[in-house]
């Protein structure tokens, strides 16, 4: 067997569908239906000729022997039965060739007309879909006069753009956001070092002030990256690695998550009461340790002076339950949701004297989703907040 030359090799295979793809659904359709209605037509007109035959045949004979007078001729019955019969096959057959391209014409004209009609809102699908770009989300089919599935398909695809529109806002915000958030320690980072530069008498104070400016700079931004990192890390489909998956007992983590903090709360006066019993899971214990974590650290921060702080864990409703409560600011009811948005810090958008990047929230219910979890967040009466995360048992 010789060996294929590079030519041939190089050259496109052909593939034996692409030509009805190329042609379109209307002709071929069309096409199909003509010549469907074509095929009957043809065995109804034959089978016509074959009943005129035998209704002709049918028709009771004469004794044998009669003659049958005939335009003043007498011919025998016989003959007059056949004669009768030809007569009428071939009437019918005169009169079925006259008809049949009419109506196959007729079958084509109206197959062209009603394909065209089913296709027209899938022509405005695809017309639509050619001029959707991340600026024209908005567009909609609207296709009121569809039925069927041709406006199961319409609905379908408006809906998948108003989820594909409600992704690319989100992104935006989100994206703006982090630019926000990025830009904000940076600037103090190049204000600092400018303002010293341009000061001939800075002494070792003031260029111990700047770098202590810097530090709380670059750790402000560390963390923001850090926080963006873990973030797009968690609400990846694959946020959860199996092989890391084991049981976790979600009052050990909070454990490292109060001592992480017990410095800052005696510094502020806060007060932690903690009523800790088994709430076994399943999951990343690193993933979860940061939920308690930040849980923990979102109480601390946000809380006022003098006030508390109220950690406990357990089964509730076959469920693993961390619940973090804690005073803080007053939180109207209808913007609890919106904490769990990024940079969202307390009852405020964004706050610069405020601590944290703003994440923590949402990288809470991140990694809880990731888990098949739940998470829910309630204003607390009279200031704070409590938030609830409920996790699948073993």
């Amino acid at each position: 067997m010789s060996a294929a030359s590079p030519v041939d090799a190089a050259r496109p295979t052909r593939d034996p569908g692409a030509g009805w793809r190329a042609t379109g659904l209307r002709p071929v359709l069309t096409l199909l239906s003509t010549g469907l209605v074509a095929l009957v037509s043809a065995l109804l007109l034959w089978l016509g000729w074959l009943l005129v035959g035998g209704v002709a045949n049918a028709v009771p004979a004469l004794p044998p022997g009669s003659r049958v007078r005939v335009g003043g001729l007498d011919v025998p019955a016989e003959q007059v039965s056949a004669a009768v019969g030809a007569a009428m096959q071939t009437e019918v057959l005169r009169a079925g060739l006259i008809a049949y391209p009419l109506v196959v014409l007729a079958a084509a004209v109206v197959s062209w007309w009603l394909v065209g009609r089913v296709l027209g809102p899938l022509h405005a699908v695809t017309a639509t879909a050619r001029r959707l770009s991340a600026e024209s989300l908005d567009t909609r089919l609207g296709l009121s006069d569809a039925r069927g599935e041709v406006a199961e398909l319409a609905a379908g695809f408006d809906a998948m753009l108003d989820r594909l529109q409600a992704a690319f806002d989100a992104q935006r915000r989100f994206v703006a956001n982090a630019s926000h958030e990025l830009r904000t320690p940076l600037a103090v980072l190049r204000t600092e070092v400018d303002v010293t530069l341009a000061d001939p008498d800075a002494d070792v104070d003031e260029l111990r002030r700047m770098g202590e400016v810097v530090r709380d700079a670059t750790r402000r931004a560390d963390e923001l990256i850090s926080g963006l990192l873990l973030l797009a890390r968690t609400e990846a489909p694959s946020a959860v690695d199996p092989a890391v998956v084991r049981t976790v007992d979600l009052a050990a983590v909070v454990v490292p998550a109060v001592a992480a903090v017990r410095a800052e709360a005696a510094r502020r006066g806060l007060r932690i009461t903690e009523h800790r019993a088994p709430a076994p899971t399943v999951g990343d214990p690193v993933l979860l340790e940061r939920v308690a974590g930040n849980l923990v650290e979102n109480a601390v921060r946000h809380n006022v002076t003098a006030g508390w702080v109220r950690i406990g864990t357990g089964l509730q409703a076959r469920s693993a339950e961390l619940c973090v409560s804690s005073s803080g600011p007053e939180i109207a009811p209808d913007r609890v949701e919106e904490l769990f948005e990024p940079f969202r810090r307390g009852p405020v958008d964004r706050t610069a004297d405020t601590p944290g990047s703003g994440l923590g929230l949402s990288i809470v219910r991140a990694v809880v989703h990731a888990h098949g979890g739940t998470v829910a967040a309630e204003p607390v009466p009279g200031g704070g907040l409590t938030v609830t995360v409920q996790l699948p048992m073993p």
